[in-house]
């Protein structure tokens, strides 16, 4: 699990057999009819090339999420520690309106692991 946007928000990235990714991201919710509900935003493709990380997440409520980084080996001393591996790259927040004008907004980001999470995805061993 690694932090997400905000206090309070994570995202859960999962690397299964075969280099497939799965997760989600755990979010508060900013449109009127959802503000300050936890919502659950669960990966519509994810992938992992080398150390090489990417997402997208399935649209609620008219937003979702994508990531396109890699991931990379944090300040952390031991691998209990927090931000021991992190998720470095960019973070694009997708939302379509009522009247399906569909807008982004990307900005660079640095997800750091929760501590004790020793189930993290690591990057390859060179």
């Amino acid at each position: 699990m690694y932090s997400f946007r905000k206090e309070g928000e994570f995202v859960q990235v999962t690397i299964e057999e075969g280099a497939r990714v799965t997760g989600f991201v755990s979010r508060y919710g900013d449109g009127e009819s959802d503000k300050g509900e936890f919502l659950d935003q669960f990966f519509k493709t994810g992938k992992l090339a080398g150390n090489k990380l990417s997402f997208t997440t399935q649209t609620v409520h008219g937003t979702w999420f994508s990531f396109d980084g890699t991931i990379e080996r944090g300040s952390g001393k031991a691998p209990a520690d927090e931000d021991y591996y992190a998720l470095k790259g960019t973070l694009t927040e997708s939302t379509t309106d009522v009247n399906k004008h569909t807008s982004s907004q990307s900005r660079g980001v640095l997800l750091k692991r929760f501590p004790g999470d020793l189930n993290a995805p690591q990057p390859p061993q060179n």
